[in-house]
């Protein structure tokens, strides 16, 4: 039976889905038509499309788009030839990618445009980020990113804005990870990959121009359980600049209540940096950012001071789990030593999850008070949401009463 199971995992789909695929928009005498070519790799001398979908068993098909061009009011999508997760070189296939795997890269991409000018890494898992960082190096980045959440970077998509060098190479192959993103790999980092025969290397030359699709859309489809679809415009961050943001303010039977202290440099820094991360997270969520890592996501939930609470509790757990590793070269959760157990624990609880002076992003406005109170008690001194809330002014003033301070984007961030 366990074989059996195992055997699930290695089986490969040959889909039937065809070799081209063709998307018509019509308007009375106006026909827009978006033309797709099937993407396949030769692995092993082997002709071959995605592994299977999102489940072994399921048939499933990539393609990209090779000619036309949508205007939908003053809006074009994204042009042809300009690939990406679309049209991806395999330097080294292992396992050839399925559906999850180019999911999981391309919403890595979609959260690493934004950072471009800097060493910066980004690790998905299920098409949700586990841990985002930035730094003076890539190995530090990846690092920092790692240990965000070394547990749920298991098994991740790790994709990087600049070429890999040996140290973070070396530094991946220290973890299990099934994918492996980059513009480029210097001398001698295949050599080290291949020593992991699993791992899938994937180069996306076209990395280094990703600033190029800031602010560029693309339509999205959706498709029903009847077979029908929703399609929509991709979402764009408008606020993506400190300018782009609004000291809190609302006004509420008459009086006007306004946020008191100005964010700090490094505040602004933490701010954007979370609220364009938060771009690539499945809603309702909230994350907590600090020096420009991730400290804390919570992702997907019902309500949004659960979703704090989530945060912040993860927030605590990876912590543990990093100290315990970087001390003991054990996972928390395998030490058996309760005196050790303890003091890494009373280590954890002073400095409150590394949440204090952190960055608190919501995608969407906070409906009471309650949910800022989650991240004020831990220590934050900075709030970045879209605002619009009747109950703002309950947010504002939590924060004044702690000395944190609070911004507006003025946009809403859901992604489902």
């Amino acid at each position: 039976m366990a074989e059996d199971l195992k055997k699930m995992y290695r089986t490969i789909m040959d889909d039937h889905f065809p070799p081209k695929m063709e998307i018509s928009f019509v308007d009375d005498d106006k026909r827009q038509t978006l033309f797709y070519e099937k993407v396949v790799w030769v692995v092993d001398d082997v002709q071959k499309g995605l592994r299977y979908g999102e489940n072994p068993g399921q048939e499933a098909a990539l393609y990209r788009l090779i000619n036309g061009n949508l205007d939908l009011g003053e809006t074009q999508t994204i042009q042809p030839g300009r690939y990406l997760a679309s049209d991806i070189e395999l330097l080294q296939s292992g396992k050839h990618p399925g559906k999850t795997n180019l999911t999981d890269a391309d919403n890595s991409l979609n959260i690493l445009r934004y950072f471009t000018d800097k060493p910066t890494v980004v690790i998905v898992k299920h098409n949700n980020p586990c841990g985002v960082a930035r730094a003076d190096s890539l190995e530090e980045a990846y690092i920092k990113a790692n240990m965000a959440d070394r547990v749920a970077a298991f098994g991740g998509c790790i994709a990087m804005n600049f070429p890999v060098d040996k140290a973070t190479a070396e530094a991946i192959t220290k973890q299990y990870a099934e994918v492996v993103v980059a513009p480029d790999f210097e001398d001698g980092v295949m050599d080290v990959f291949a020593a992991t025969k699993n791992l899938r290397v994937i180069r996306i030359a076209n990395i280094d121009r990703l600033q190029t699709f800031v602010g560029e859309r693309f339509v999205e489809f959706k498709s029903l359980i009847d077979g029908g679809l929703i399609t929509q415009w991709s979402f764009v961050p408008q606020a993506r600049t400190k300018a782009d943001l609004k000291l809190a303010e609302s006004d509420y039977k008459g009086k006007t209540y306004r946020i008191k202290r100005e964010p700090t440099d490094q505040e602004y820094a933490d701010m954007l940096f979370g609220w364009l991360v938060e771009s690539g997270i499945t809603s309702n969520s909230v994350i907590y950012v600090k020096n420009e890592v991730t400290v804390g996501i919570g992702t997907g939930e019902q309500d949004r001071v659960g979703v704090a609470e989530i945060a912040r509790d993860k927030a605590y757990r990876k912590l543990a789990d990093r100290y315990c590793f970087e001390e003991l070269n054990i996972p928390y959760n395998e030490l058996a030593d309760e005196e050790k157990k303890k003091e890494i624990d009373n280590k954890v609880a002073q400095e409150k999850g590394g949440l204090i002076g952190a960055a608190m992003v919501s995608d969407a406005f906070f409906p009471f008070r309650d949910g800022v109170d989650v991240g004020l008690r831990e220590g934050i001194s900075a709030v970045i949401h879209p605002g619009g809330s009747l109950n703002d002014y309950q947010s504002i003033e939590a924060c004044n009463e702690a000395g944190a301070t609070m911004v507006y984007t003025g946009q809403r961030s859901f992604k489902h």
